[in-house]
């Protein structure tokens, strides 16, 4: 099913630069937990002197690296999220999405979603994660929504959201990260709409809170079509 998408707010807040440039492969990861009976979702506050997004509350994310096609997890992805996966890319593709969402979040908030395991010498950006003795659990993640930013923006990428419960993080709380949020914190569902966001993060939030309800809730895939934003539903 298509439906329109709030065509007077960008996916992102870049700045429209013409051309055609190319999405690159990103992925997110949303974190919630409850706490005194309230839903509660991990945000970061984007640093003032970003280009991208600045000052804006986003979850984290990133770019998918080289390293994250040979890491090593404990698990696998659920079968279902990797035949969801597989519906757009190769399972190679797929596994690497997901953990780029685990190492970003670690980069970014110092979060392990993670099994314990001994500490390992690696190089390049799974260097800090698995020297903290843990490897990825990608059977935590939930694949939970797509989204393209539209054409003609300085940075473009094809974003898959991830979800997964905080139990499955290996301490409860983040800390300083890599520097590139100013500001991370666990906000009650209600606050988080609230706060200073990119559209398609406001958009996310909103069916975060419906898939807390409904976990097989189908799978929104946002872009642009003809000059509109759509968000259509896959099961």
């Amino acid at each position: 099913m298509t439906t329109p998408f709030d065509s007077d707010r960008d996916l992102t807040d870049a700045p429209r630069v013409g051309g055609r440039q190319r999405p690159k492969d990103a992925a997110t990861l949303i974190l919630t937990r409850v706490r005194k009976g309230e839903a509660e979702v991990l945000m970061g506050r984007r640093a003032p002197g970003h280009v991208f997004m600045a000052a804006k509350w986003v979850f984290p994310g990133g770019r998918i690296d080289r390293s994250d096609f040979t890491a090593a997890s404990a698990n696998a992805l659920p079968a279902a999220e990797t035949a969801r996966l597989t519906r757009e890319v190769p399972v190679r593709r797929a596994r690497a999405l997901a953990l780029a969402a685990v190492r970003e979040t670690f980069e970014e908030t110092g979060l392990l979603l993670a099994a314990p395991a001994p500490a390992a010498s690696v190089a390049g950006p799974w260097r800090e994660f698995r020297a903290a003795g843990a490897l990825p659990d990608l059977a935590a993640l939930s694949y939970v929504a797509r989204a393209i930013t539209p054409p003609g923006r300085t940075r473009r990428f094809d974003a898959r959201f991830f979800m997964a419960d905080a139990r499955a993080l290996l301490h409860p709380e983040p800390t300083a990260g890599s520097g590139e949020l100013d500001e991370i914190a666990w906000l009650p569902l209600a606050d988080a709409r609230s706060q200073d966001l990119p559209a398609i993060t406001r958009f996310v939030l909103g069916e975060v809170a419906e898939r807390l309800a409904r976990p097989d809730r189908p799978l929104p895939y946002v872009r642009m079509v003809r000059g509109k934003h759509v968000v259509e539903h896959q099961d």
